[in-house]
């Protein structure tokens, strides 16, 4: 498979992911229990869509070892956040904290920011924590918190794919410019999402 049909697939897929405006943090659970219910929590709330798309986009534009390790520390930081939320440790203003990655990432794409590769880190892992503690505190109930967790990790790792793939056009010089305007795209929404326009 050539690089272009690659990226292709890739962005019909993130075309085709969406298919509802609705957040994930409804608390209910349209999917079921376990496995398809954490799948789906990240896939259906737009608020972690782009946060998580974000993560992968910034990892491709910073290129490696970044490409790798921002989408490996997110899930790992992410499922630590999810298991406070399982156990009902609180955490102050998650859903302010899950926005707030979106416009801080979307920036720091737009404007081309590449700090050492610890800071990155840092910066994904802080928002990683929001995420995380938001998928497991809508734990359903029936739901095994294994399996859940399984689920919610897996969809965001196909989530930074797409963000990767999108990210892989910063490559060219045209290509520079569609990935900052993405980025600047995903300020926006997460703007939207603080402001609670969206």
């Amino acid at each position: 498979m050539t690089e272009q049909t690659f990226i292709r697939r890739v962005l019909c897929v993130a075309l085709l992911l969406p298919t509802e405006p609705a957040l994930a943090h409804t608390g209910g659970d349209a999917v079921g229990a376990g496995f398809l219910s954490g799948f789906a929590h990240p896939i259906f709330g737009w608020d972690h869509v782009i946060a998580m798309v974000a993560v992968g986009l910034w990892g491709a534009f910073l290129g490696a070892p970044a490409i790798w390790l921002l989408p490996v520390v997110f899930p790992l930081v992410m499922a630590f956040g999810g298991a406070l939320g399982i156990l009902g440790v609180p955490i102050p203003a998650v859903e302010t904290g899950i926005a707030t990655s979106a416009v801080v990432l979307g920036l720091l794409i737009a404007f081309k920011a590449k700090p050492p590769l610890w800071i990155a880190g840092i910066i994904v892992g802080l928002f990683a924590i929001f995420h995380g503690h938001a998928h497991g505190t809508e734990l359903p109930a029936a739901a095994n918190p294994f399996a859940f967790a399984t689920g919610f990790v897996i969809a965001t790792g196909l989530l930074h794919l797409i963000g990767i793939g999108f990210g892989t056009l910063a490559r060219w010089p045209a290509g520079t410019y569609a990935v900052r305007a993405g980025g600047g795209a995903i300020a926006l929404a997460g703007l939207a999402f603080l402001f609670g326009i969206a």
